[in-house]
C-alpha cells in the first residue's frame, strides 16, 4: 500500500455510509470484478478485528464523479482512511490482509487515532 494524496479527505456524505470511530476501509468495486469480491472478505475481515474500524464498499460506476476526483483508475481499490476521513494508504488491485493490517496499524497507533 501507498502513501495516500495529500490533503485528500472523505466524508460520510461523499462514502454513502458511516465513517469508523478510528478508521475506514474504503473499497472502490465494479458489478463485475472479480478481484472485488475477495476485497470484499479481506476488508470485512480486518474491520471485523479492530474496534472502531468500518469497511465501506463504493460502487465505482455509480459514483464516477468521486473516482475522477480521487483518481481512481482501476478496480479494486482500497483507501485507508483516519478517523477524519483523510487518506491514509492506497492500494490499486487485490490487497494482502498483513498490508491492510499494517496500513490501517498505523493510523489507529497514531496520535488521535
Amino acid at each position: 500500500m501507498r502513501a495516500g494524496e495529500e490533503g485528500v479527505r472523505l466524508t460520510a456524505g461523499d462514502l454513502g455510509a458511516a465513517l469508523g470511530e478510528r478508521a475506514t476501509l474504503v473499497q472502490f468495486s465494479t458489478a463485475f470484478c472479480r478481484p472485488c469480491r475477495a476485497t470484499r472478505q479481506v476488508l470485512g475481515e480486518v474491520a471485523a478485528m479492530v474496534r472502531g474500524v468500518a469497511a465501506v464498499e463504493v460502487d465505482a460506476e455509480s459514483h464516477l464523479g468521486l473516482v475522477r476526483r480521487l483518481g481512481i483508475s482501476g478496480t479494486p481499490t482500497v483507501l485507508v482512511l483516519d478517523a477524519t476521513g483523510r487518506e491514509v494508504r492506497r492500494a490499486a488491485g487485490l490487497p494482502r490482509k498483513v498490508d491492510v493490517i499494517a496500513a490501517l496499524g498505523e493510523v489507529v497507533r497514531a496520535p488521535g487515532g
